[in-house]
């Protein structure tokens, strides 16, 4: 009674002063879109051990995460507005370029959102053995309850994202004081290295990480829908980063001192932790969390998804339909629909496959936007940009260098190690290149428009 009462007061009469996300929830919704805790970074250790898990843990999210966020906070600053990096690929480089940017986000956040109903069901069955026969049903309900979520509004998705941001933290926040501070964790810290890692491992390492800490990009497709845009991001984008990766860390280095199989850390989820520990009351809780976590993850990147279709329809790149806003709550309420039919589908791959193809495309369109970055630097170098990242630009392209050097490694190690992960990198790499072919079928379609016209 209590969940359901909350539920209406989050969506019912909509007034002005309720329909921008401020600071915190900004901040739990940008929580989500990247990472929704350390959920899903599991299969790290089994890839990498324990050695070079922490290295990969330490690193990579300063070369991938850190020039993107400096990149969408001086876009942003500069461009504060709904749709985000296509409005800034479309400044920068043109219409084209921006149609291939809505489209690749477009294909990667659908494999992104369909890896989070598979993880819900994956710790849901910790208390419900049987959910696995029950899998698409089960993924279907989340997929469409969040879906609804979403035509309520974006503030329903911010307030709910921070209550699920407390439901998500606290479990970790109780394991690692068990482990680091008491007598469970019995295991020394390992020394970083990366040997004895094969190439292979070591992608697939790399590739974990990435997903983990991918997304800030999506937090900007909404910016026309949040208080005061620019220093609300700045906020918000620090303090979700520092959150994600002390939480990532210290929770790493509790899993290896509490010296747990990592296979069978890679099977069974951090609920199996609890179990070791003999707290089976503390496996309960690491399991709630991870269904908290895919739900939460689930409507932050259905929001920031379901803003891009409708500013490319007003750029006629997409039928009139998306243009559509739900007559009370002011949502892209088709967007949204078809957003959550098209997952519906995506369901039906495996985690592995899913997260392959999910950072092969997000690269893609990750690599448009720094270009974009540095041709406006080029372009417009005196407009006002309320957040500069404070460097030059040829300084901008060695760390945007050393971001595409992260990415084509972890694209190779996915190449190299078997046919199973082969398959759905050259599936990511041919979605990519249809792109070409959307863009040459719209062409087509407007050319027709206007001889029917003359």
């Amino acid at each position: 009674m209590f969940i359901s009462q909350y539920f209406y007061f989050l969506i019912a009469k909509p007034s002005s002063s309720r329909l921008r996300l401020r600071v915190f929830q900004l901040a739990a919704v940008i929580f989500f879109t990247v990472s929704g805790g350390p959920y899903g970074i599991e299969p790290l250790f089994s890839y990498a051990g324990k050695n070079a898990s922490l290295i990969l843990l330490m690193v990579i999210p300063i070369l991938w995460d850190v020039p993107a966020i400096l990149a969408v906070l001086e876009l942003n600053g500069m461009m504060p507005l709904n749709g985000g990096y296509y409005q800034w690929v479309k400044r920068a480089l043109g219409i084209r370029w921006a149609f291939y940017e809505g489209y690749w986000t477009w294909l990667y956040t659908f494999v992104d959102l369909a890896i989070y109903p598979v993880l819900f069901v994956e710790y849901a069955s910790f208390f419900f053995p049987e959910f696995h026969v029950y899998k698409i049903p089960v993924c279907l309900c989340i997929i469409w309850a969040s879906a609804l979520l979403n035509i309520f509004g974006i503030v329903p998705v911010g307030k709910i994202s921070m209550g699920l941001g407390v439901v998500v933290l606290s479990p970790f926040v109780i394991l690692c004081c068990m482990v680091l501070l008491g007598p469970a964790g019995s295991q020394p810290i390992p020394a970083l290295s990366l040997k004895g890692v094969g190439f292979s491992s070591l992608g697939m390492g790399i590739y974990t990480v990435m997903w983990n800490f991918f997304g800030w990009d999506n937090a900007s497709t909404y910016a026309g829908e949040v208080e005061r845009p620019i220093r609300s991001y700045i906020v918000s984008c620090a303090l979700a980063f520092i959150t994600i990766y002390v939480m990532y860390l210290v929770t790493s280095i509790a899993v290896i001192r509490s010296g747990i199989d990592f296979k069978h850390l890679g099977e069974e989820g951090f609920p199996i932790l609890g179990t070791i520990l003999k707290h089976q009351w503390l496996a309960a809780i690491l399991a709630i969390g991870g269904m908290a976590s895919a739900t939460g993850l689930f409507s932050a990147v259905l929001l920031s998804v379901s803003r891009v279709p409708k500013v490319m329809a007003d750029d006629g790149l997409l039928p009139q339909k998306f243009n559509a806003l739900h007559p009370r709550f002011k949502t892209p309420y088709v967007s949204i629909i078809v957003s959550a039919a098209i997952v519906s589908i995506m369901i039906m791959f495996t985690f592995t496959d899913l997260i392959i193809m999910d950072v092969t495309l997000y690269g893609a369109g990750l690599f448009l936007e720094y270009i974009s970055l540095i041709v406006l630097r080029i372009k417009a170098p005196g407009e006002y940009r309320p957040f500069r990242i404070p460097l030059p630009v040829p300084a901008i392209c060695i760390l945007f260098i050393l971001a595409c050097c992260v990415y084509i490694i972890g694209l190779s190690g996915a190449f190299s190690e078997s046919g199973r992960t082969l398959i759905p990198a050259a599936a990511a790499l041919a979605a990519l290149a249809s792109g070409e072919l959307a863009w040459q079928i719209i062409v087509a379609r407007k050319n027709r428009k206007s001889h029917a016209g003359e």
